[in-house]
């Protein structure tokens, strides 16, 4: 089975208990090994307190073989080796046998002690030897043995570890479960939550839990993404609706020109009809161009970057634009951007547009730089676009941005305009890591774009 086919408490449960069942094994083996030490250090300690009893009788002439017997505690395989290497006495089971090691101890010390394996003594096991040397006539050796030490000591010591083992991991991989199950509680509320809220409405909320954790930040998360959620599509329905009015409109005067040249087709002027119906023509051509522009906008940034310079790019728009009233210049020259001149272009020219519709007699374009800016550390480029007409409100000034939006005293069908002119600027603006806004002014509408400056 696939490790992804279990869930997260699962995978989690496993993972902790494999690693705390590898830390356990490791433990309990560097313990058996600490503890196989020190016994090994202790049994030997032992041997050579026999080897050294026995060299007491060597030393006093009071050598006898069979080895008289020793205390229960201290009974070990015993071989006394005279000067000429010849055994002259051991315990009784090493009677008639050769020597049980063939090592012994290197000037100037009086001792050596190593790990034999052979068949010579009663058990087949390895035994630990220490030879010993006493004087008498000679240097005569003493060899005592024990059988060495199994790895795990006593067997009594390995169950314990390995049933504390096996207990200590099931104990943490339970409670490693336990706790992530609680942990997901809220988890799993936020998940219902959500299905519920996809099923029903936007208007409900993830619960968000008290403890200020990862969980709580990814409440907020989705309750912000819920949110937003929320307005992008109250925009777009207010948008789907404020289209349907404008698209409605010269679509009704389309058809109505229609239906009543349709009632009398010998009464029909063709070119009185056609003349009747091309401003709405235009009007619904303009509405699906601008729609056209926005989502083309909206799909990503500027796609051709070059350096522009703004005032040689203003005046080449103004030249070529239609003026309906008087147009004032003053223009900085060498104020560059990075961007694309047909967007920039026709952000230009939507401003021109819009003031000249409300302008009264004069518009002013004024293309200047500003240094020390903190949102624009290289300095900024602005556009001011600012007409003589009534002006815009302040608690009105984000209004105009709104898609097919209009002011009651300002704008209206008769101007000609659609409602998507400066919601098309703004969108232009933003791409190029700018801004457009509304500022004050002694009178009129004053349009300021404000962009990073290219050095």
């Amino acid at each position: 089975m696939k490790l992804g086919n279990f869930s997260l408490r699962g995978r989690v449960a496993l993972f902790t208990g494999v690693a705390v069942g590898s830390l356990c094994i490791v433990f309990s083996t560097v313990l058996l090994f600490a503890i196989n030490k020190m016994a090994t250090q202790n049994l030997t300690k032992e041997v050579t307190a026999v080897g050294e009893l026995t060299a007491y009788y060597v030393d006093r002439g009071e050598l006898v073989n069979p080895l008289p017997p020793i205390s229960q505690d201290l009974i070990r395989p015993v071989q006394v080796v005279d000067p000429l290497g010849q055994v002259v006495a051991a315990t009784k089971d090493l009677q008639h046998k050769p020597l049980m090691a063939h090592f012994a101890p290197k000037s100037p010390q009086r001792m050596a002690s190593a790990v034999v394996c052979h068949s010579d003594f009663a058990s087949d096991q390895c035994h630990i030897v220490v030879a010993q040397h006493v004087y008498r006539n000679g240097d005569w050796t003493i060899y005592s043995a024990a059988p060495a030490l199994p790895f795990y000591v006593y067997p009594g010591v390995a169950a314990i570890l390995i049933v504390g083992t096996v207990v200590f991991t099931i104990a943490v991989a339970h409670g490693a479960r336990h706790t992530v199950t609680s942990s997901l509680r809220p988890v799993d509320a936020i998940r219902a939550q959500l299905d519920h809220i996809q099923s029903t409405n936007l208007g409900r909320r993830v619960p968000v839990p008290t403890a200020k954790d990862e969980i709580y930040r990814l409440a907020r998360s989705a309750n912000q993404t819920l949110d937003r959620l929320e307005d992008v599509l109250e925009q777009q329905r207010r948008f789907c609706s404020d289209a349907s009015h404008e698209l409605r409109t010269p679509i009704t005067a389309i058809r109505a020109q229609m239906e009543d040249a349709l009632l009398a087709p010998e009464d029909v002027d063709l070119a009185r009809l056609g003349n009747a119906v091309l401003p709405s023509v235009e009007r619904l051509q303009s509405i699906a161009s601008n729609l056209l522009t926005l989502t083309r906008l909206e799909a990503g940034p500027p796609r051709e970057q070059q350096a522009i310079d703004l005032a040689e790019l203003v005046a080449k728009e103004l030249e070529g634009h239609q003026t309906s009233g008087k147009v004032v210049q003053r223009l900085t020259l060498g104020v560059t951007v990075m961007g694309d001149r047909s967007r920039l272009g026709q952000l230009i020219c939507n401003l021109v547009q819009n003031a000249q519709r409300y302008a009264s007699s004069t518009v002013t374009v004024t293309v200047w730089r500003t240094d020390g800016d903190p949102g624009f550390p290289g300095g900024v480029a602005e556009v001011e676009v600012l007409d003589d007409g009534p002006g815009i409100a302040a608690d009105q000034r984000e209004t105009v941005f709104q898609r097919f939006a209009r002011l009651d005293t300002a704008r209206s069908r008769e101007a000609g305009g659609v409602g998507l002119g400066l919601p098309i600027a703004r969108q232009i603006a933003e791409s190029h890591g700018g801004t457009l806004t509304i500022q004050d002014s002694d009178r009129g509408a004053r349009f300021v774009v404000r962009l990073p400056l290219y050095s």
